[in-house]
């Protein structure tokens, strides 16, 4: 059996994926596919994803992926990356697009009437570089990380929450935004942690060895 799938859309930073979790768990059987059976028989899934919102639910459904993702946030250990955690939440603005309803809440872009610092300096969008995240529950996810560690972020749009309860870390860009949500066997990010060198590597390593407690299981 695989032990970790990789789910390939046709939108996401495949390799630089693959290969941290292949040097994080080198004994594991780790694959790419696009196969919906084969995402549904592993016993771990990864969700990356990079550009648009609306091509990458597109590309979900054309390739028949949607059920096989659904069905693997429901029932095992989870990890989305970037387009892989926004995917999860209710709806977009960008392209004004349903997501797969997961989680409750929506993906915003970030504002240009928001985006200066307090001395004045303008922002750019995308948020692009390394920016610390503040983890705001203990996770197993987040064992062997600092607090206020720095990750790599590529991106223009975030999430925001209906909820407290699914987040996990929040950033500043230049207010404060969720940029890590959990659930149950969901954890999901949006920076990118296969390019955040040591600590994106720890967090990887966690989600390989990670065993999930849902919230309806015996205490």
């Amino acid at each position: 059996m695989t032990n970790i799938a990789i789910v390939d859309y046709g939108m996401g930073n495949l390799r630089s994926v693959s290969k941290a979790l292949e040097h994080v768990a080198p004994t594991a059987t780790i694959v790419v596919t696009s196969d919906p059976s084969v995402v549904k028989e592993a016993e771990r899934v990864v969700v990356p994803g990079q550009g648009a919102m609306p091509n990458c639910i597109h590309e979900l459904e054309i390739r028949g992926l949607r059920g096989a993702v659904q069905e693997a946030a429901t029932n095992k250990p989870f990890l989305g990356i970037c387009i892989g955690l926004q995917m999860l939440f209710e709806e977009s603005e960008e392209g004004n697009i349903k997501g797969l309803g997961i989680l409750p809440g929506r993906v915003l872009h970030f504002p240009s009437s928001a985006m200066t610092t307090p001395d004045g300096q303008k922002l750019k969008v995308p948020h692009m570089g390394w920016n610390q995240v503040h983890q705001t529950i203990d996770h197993p996810l987040w064992h062997g990380i600092a607090n206020d560690a720095r990750f790599y972020f590529v991106h223009s749009y975030y999430v925001e929450t209906t909820e407290s309860q699914p987040v996990a870390a929040r950033s500043d860009y230049p207010f404060p935004f969720t940029c890590a949500v959990a659930k149950d066997n969901i954890f999901a990010v949006q920076f990118h942690p296969e390019k955040s060198h040591v600590a994106g590597l720890m967090l990887l390593s966690n989600f390989a060895n990670w065993t999930p407690h849902f919230a309806d299981e015996a205490s």
